[in-house]
């Protein structure tokens, strides 16, 4: 890297030169000229002062520049190093004018060999993301209800405890099946992987999370494995990942159906908490509840129009009654009428035939005859009244509620004197009242048959 350094500065133009004004005029050539720079080296003479900046010094085999970091921007760093650590620094370089050192001012750290990890993390990162992993079209939605949730982390991590503790208090009634799996370390990946696969064979969850808490990059680095990243999105079981820190991004997360800031924030998005579904159910209950009792109000309007209709068996029997001694009276009319008209004309007939001729003979033989026939027709018609006298009686009997009775049925009212037909709406210890042929009882509900 050249740097070139065009003189500018009145100053280098005077003869002579203070200490102070060199050092500000180096200064200043310093700041305008050279742009900011990564730098590596090992880290010594660590000082984290109380006022939180970090002061150290940055050496190789063959040099050391003294660096400083503001608190500001250590805060960010996400680690503290220590002396021995190799590490790469963002730096401006500045001149500390009362000694004349020229020192590091670093705006960022990390440790020495992120930046191939990052690069790589980039490349599959855009080559998932070609191949269409990463849209939103392949996600699958996790299950609301589910009926039960897997979690693949180490049974070590304080991750596990988060996620366990956050599903007791939302949704204790789900239970939780652990696939454990180490975090981090040379096989991490693949046995995160496998364990993947044995939660997608097992099919005993409804929901999968991937989870482990904070750390550095090369502690969340199994997280990107390709290998691991492919298994995720292709699992037939919907994943929630959470991994590290809000600020911390892995291509599992890429690939998950849906990434959480935190374990404890996966757990949260993997079930809806318990005091929610009591409140659904509630509300459900009382919309069924509400509709329920508007139904039964419907049908007790319909059965009391019904009822107002219905005649009850003792006017019935009345009006049955009133009827049969209309028919009677009717027949009695009905007989009396022709019988008295025949009487009358035979009497006249034989009134004429005592002033009639001697000739009698024939006479007394048409009236002998027509006698005959009068009594034949009254005979006949006295039976046809008869026999439809005694089908009206036994049409009323059978109308007869006491008939019925006499028979051993019973007629069974409620409390209220309403007659029941149906064993559905009766309760158990409910009072009834039963009407015999002789007598009465009242009866108390045991049990219901055939509802």
């Amino acid at each position: 890297m050249t740097i070139e350094f065009p003189v500018t500065n009145d100053v280098f133009t005077r003869d002579i030169l203070t200490v102070a004004q060199l050092n500000q005029a180096v200064g200043q050539l310093l700041e305008r000229n050279v742009p900011p720079l990564w730098v590596r080296g090992e880290i010594s003479n660590f000082t984290q002062a109380a006022s939180g900046h970090w002061y150290f010094t940055l050496k190789d085999s063959r040099a050391a520049v003294r660096a400083v970091m503001f608190r500001g921007r250590a805060s960010a760093v996400g680690f503290v190093p220590r002396a021995g650590d190799q590490v790469e620094i963002r730096a401006r370089v500045s001149l500390y004018e009362p000694r004349g050192d020229y020192q590091l001012q670093a705006d960022a750290m990390r440790r020495a060999g992120l930046g191939n990890l990052y690069e790589a993390f980039l490349r599959l990162k855009t080559q998932l993301a070609a191949e269409g992993l990463f849209d939103d079209s392949v996600k699958r939605k996790p299950v609301a209800l589910p009926r039960a949730i897997g979690v693949v982390t180490s049974l070590h991590a304080a991750a596990l405890r988060d996620v366990l503790s956050a599903l007791a208090r939302r949704a204790p009634q789900v239970p939780v099946v652990i696939y454990p799996a180490p975090v981090q370390g040379a096989d991490s990946a693949a046995r995160l992987a496998a364990q993947v696969q044995l939660a997608n064979a097992r099919q005993e969850v409804d929901t999968l999370l991937l989870v482990r808490g904070g750390g550095s990059i090369e502690d969340l680095w199994s997280f990107n494995d390709e290998a691991l990243a492919r298994l995720v999105a292709a699992s037939a079981i919907p994943i929630i990942s959470g991994v590290g820190h809000e600020t911390d991004f892995t291509i599992v997360d890429f690939v998950a159906d849906v990434r959480a800031p935190t374990p404890t924030a996966a757990a949260e998005l993997a079930c809806v908490p318990r005091a929610d579904l009591l409140a659904r159910i509630g509300h459900a209950v009382q919309r069924l509840t509400r509709g329920q009792q508007r139904r039964l109000d419907q049908a007790a309007q319909r059965l009391d129009r019904a009822a107002a209709q219905l005649v009850s068996p003792a006017r019935r029997l009345a009006h049955q009654a009133e009827r049969l001694n209309t028919l009677r009276h009717r027949l009695h009319s009905a007989w009396q009428g022709p019988h008295g008209r025949r009487t009358a004309r035979l009497g006249m007939l034989v009134q004429r035939l005592s002033h009639a001729t001697p000739d009698t003979g024939r006479a007394s033989e048409r009236v002998a005859a027509l006698a005959r026939r009068l009594h034949q027709a009254q005979e006949r018609q006295l039976a046809t009244r008869q026999a439809r006298t005694a089908a009206v009686s036994a049409h009323l009997r059978a109308l007869d509620p006491q008939h019925t009775l006499a028979r051993g049925y019973a007629i069974v009212r409620d409390a209220e004197g309403r007659i029941l037909r149906d064993a559905a709406p009766l309760t158990k210890g409910q009072a009834l009242n039963l009407t015999f042929a002789r007598g009465g009882a009242q009866v108390q509900v045991l049990d219901t048959q055939g509802t």
